[in-house]
């Protein structure tokens, strides 16, 4: 069996399939599609915590599921703007991860990630798959990837 290891940028997955869809994403049927046949070695989610009760209950289906969920907290900046993103967590857990993997799933559209993907590729003999919302995907992290799964109804709540 292949051994795979799973990454999801949350906050990118939500708002993409929100945008694009005006639906959520559907993690127990990815979860179903992506690891037949294969043996988890990693299942990640990296999130920001606001705090609510509808998002820590969110987060327990997700360790339901079989994810390790990372947490960051939500920083709301006094020029009103926000942050909390998880790119430099994901690229360390996804090179520490490379070398025991055959397979890396990323879950983005983030583009960011294009570089991190190549440099797996070329250190060690990983397949990449990323799956993400084909019109909200930087077309560089789809030439990237070994294998681009596009986010469609079968994927969605």
């Amino acid at each position: 069996m292949e051994k795979v290891a799973i990454f999801v940028d949350v906050q990118n997955i939500y708002y993409t399939t929100r945008q694009r869809f005006q639906r959520q994403f559907n993690y127990s049927a990815f979860w179903s599609a992506a690891t037949d046949n294969r043996e988890v070695i990693a299942a990640l989610a990296y999130a920001i915590d606001k705090g609510d009760s509808k998002q820590r209950s969110f987060q327990q289906v997700l360790r339901t599921i079989g994810f390790e969920v990372k947490l960051k907290p939500f920083i709301q900046r006094s020029d009103g703007s926000a942050k909390g993103d998880w790119d430099v967590g994901i690229t360390l857990d996804v090179i520490d991860y490379a070398p025991l993997a055959d397979v890396i799933i990323l879950l983005s559209g983030d583009g960011d990630f294009d570089v991190l993907l190549a440099k797996i590729r070329q250190k060690y003999p990983v397949t990449t798959e990323v799956y993400g919302v084909m019109a909200l995907t930087a077309p560089s992290l789809i030439y990237a990837s070994d294998r681009f799964i596009a986010i469609d109804d079968k994927l969605l709540l």
